[in-house]
């Protein structure tokens, strides 16, 4: 009988594993630049607080900058589907929570290139909360212009508005287990490392993604094809946008006292890496809130330059790997 439970755990640990395997207007030039640092808006955690930014203002306030340029993977680490299939085994996504606590109706008011809004969707996805998302123009704004909040991310749960990235997941988690504290397994080093991500993580990313003009042209591309712009708005921020951040880049470095881009990337992934301290996760054998921030931060740089630099030359890209098959098929639902 002992056997016999083995193995159907066995079987049911791999099928799960083979599941989550196999879901695999005409503005001015410089309003569209500032459209083009739009993700200054989408930090909460940022001690700047203005909406847009005029030229002088821009380098000093923007924080991230433009913490764009998104949906990708840390690429140039290749993992096998046999390999990825015995870590699923090994590091299942935690059971869906009681169905009278998960929200009806989510709604994500967001930037595509935001990293706080991929955080609150990496938590979303991984607590198997099933979402909507609407894309916010970054230039009329008007989807969120029923609120007073003019900030992404935004997120509706069941008719309550939520805002900051943080704040909305320690909400989120309150409510799916109203029986445990936030950080239940980390103490405090979750909220450490989840400070950490807010403080210094995405500090280091502008500089990066904007490193070079090709670069640059490279983030943008992605920002403008993704947002709600037209032809001609797609045209202009693409290169009046990488232009601007380009040079804007150069003083965020300044403002963070980051000499050398690359080094300041690896440092950060080596840093997160050597938290780990040998484990699978921050959390252990399952991701805690700490991994899903990191994660979700450094999902807007996964197909970038930056980013494949980031996997080649530090330790992280397993960590990453193990968190994307972790994370399984996206929760997002069709409008």
């Amino acid at each position: 009988m002992a056997t016999m439970r083995r193995s159907i755990t066995g079987l049911a640990a791999l099928s799960r594993a083979f599941d989550a395997t196999a879901a695999a207007t005409n503005p001015a030039p410089h309003r569209l630049a500032q459209a083009a640092v739009y993700t200054t808006s989408c930090n909460p955690n940022s001690t700047a607080r203005s909406h847009w930014f005029t030229r002088d203002r821009l380098a000093g306030n923007l924080g991230l900058g433009a913490r764009s340029a998104t949906h990708g993977v840390a690429g140039t680490v290749l993992f096998s589907a046999a390999a990825s299939s015995l870590a699923q085994e090994a590091h299942a996504k935690e059971p869906p929570q009681a169905k009278d606590l998960i929200p009806k109706d989510v709604v994500l008011y967001q930037y595509e290139a935001c990293p706080f809004c991929n955080k609150v969707k990496a938590f979303l996805d991984y607590y198997h909360i099933p979402y909507k998302i609407v894309e916010v123009n970054p230039i009329s704004k008007k989807e969120i212009k029923w609120s007073d909040y003019k900030k992404v991310p935004i997120l509706m749960v069941d008719g309550e508005q939520m805002v900051d990235s943080s704040d909305i997941v320690n909400k989120l988690y309150q409510r799916i287990h109203p029986e445990s504290p936030i950080d239940p397994d980390g103490d405090e080093e979750v909220t450490k490392w989840r400070r950490w991500v807010d403080n210094h993580l995405v500090h280091v990313l502008s500089p990066n993604i904007y490193r070079t003009t090709s670069e640059a042209l490279e983030s943008f591309d992605y920002i403008t094809s993704h947002g709600n712009f037209s032809f001609t708005e797609r045209m202009v921020a693409k290169y009046a946008g990488a232009a601007a951040m380009y040079f804007v880049s150069k003083k965020l470095k300044k403002k963070h006292n980051i000499t050398n881009e690359r080094a300041s990337l690896y440092e950060a992934a080596e840093t997160w890496v050597n938290a780990l301290d040998g484990r699978e996760f921050l959390g252990g054998s399952v991701p805690n809130l700490a991994d899903l921030a990191v994660f979700g931060v450094l999902r807007p740089i996964r197909h970038l330059k930056s980013g494949r630099d980031m996997v080649e030359h530090t330790r992280i890209g397993e960590w990453y790997t193990r968190m994307e098959g972790t994370m399984g098929r996206s929760t997002r639902t069709e409008e």
